[in-house]
């Protein structure tokens, strides 16, 4: 109806469908467009990729926490970290004990271990944990940067497009001398679909990168948790 209203008054009809407004539109946008689908493509492959990432992280995490509340000596925990499958839990305890491994014991005690660590050795275990901590973090995180990046870019490179789509546009219309409704419409339809196009793109891009980063998060908590109840455990077999 529209499209025979535009012609009636002598301009060209609007393109009906998404495809038509992209393979109708002037070179830059369509630059602008094949670019906002590599970003797009990226994103999405880094939104899946977190997504079974942070599943197989927690799903092994969870049930190595749920062992280790169970183990009573450090042998025992050492011996479920050797058997489950790798995660942050795992590679922060055994961090941990492979400084208790290659610490001596510092202050003598009437304990069946014989020897317990001083307080500047518990420091540096602490220091130890904090660190492969901040190395987890950073190695969950890995790529989430992007994601805000992208999330926070596409909507000023879908801007650009347009501007420069309405630009095209009227200098169109300023050549061929027209300047009804029928010749200012379809270059204005096909400009701002690259506006269109990069909400799509931003729009998912923040909603993974917010929920990621939650998720981040709780597992830094939980690191963190973990490396208290393993110092707890050290306390219970009389090693500090």
């Amino acid at each position: 109806m529209i499209a025979t209203l535009l012609a009636a008054q002598g301009g060209q009809p609007i393109p009906t469908t998404p495809l038509e407004l992209i393979t109708a539109s002037d070179t830059v946008t369509q630059v602008v467009l094949g670019f906002l689908a590599l970003l797009s493509a990226i994103s999405w492959t880094i939104i899946f990729a977190k997504w079974f990432e942070f599943r197989r992280v927690r799903g092994a995490g969870t049930k190595f926490m749920e062992d280790f509340e169970r183990a009573r000596t450090l042998e025992d925990a050492a011996r479920l970290a050797a058997k489950g499958k790798p995660n942050p839990f795992t590679r922060l305890f055994m961090r941990a004990n492979g400084f208790l491994t290659d610490t001596t014991p510092a202050l003598i005690a009437t304990t069946e271990r014989g020897a317990r660590l001083s307080a500047a050795q518990v420091e540096a275990l602490r220091q130890v944990l904090d660190s492969q901590t901040d190395a987890e973090r950073d190695a969950l995180g890995k790529y989430l940067t992007a994601l805000a990046t992208i999330g926070s870019v596409s909507p000023l490179i879908g801007l650009l497009g347009t501007v420069l789509g309405v630009i095209s546009a009227f200098l169109g219309i300023t050549q061929s001398g027209s300047g009804n409704i029928g010749a200012v419409a379809p270059g204005v339809a096909q400009a701002l679909t690259a506006t269109a196009f990069a909400l799509a793109v931003a729009i998912p891009a923040v909603f993974g990168y917010n929920i990621f980063a939650n998720r981040l998060n709780g597992i830094d908590g939980e690191l963190e948790g973990f490396g208290s109840e393993l110092i707890a455990l050290l306390v219970r077999e009389g090693r500090i």
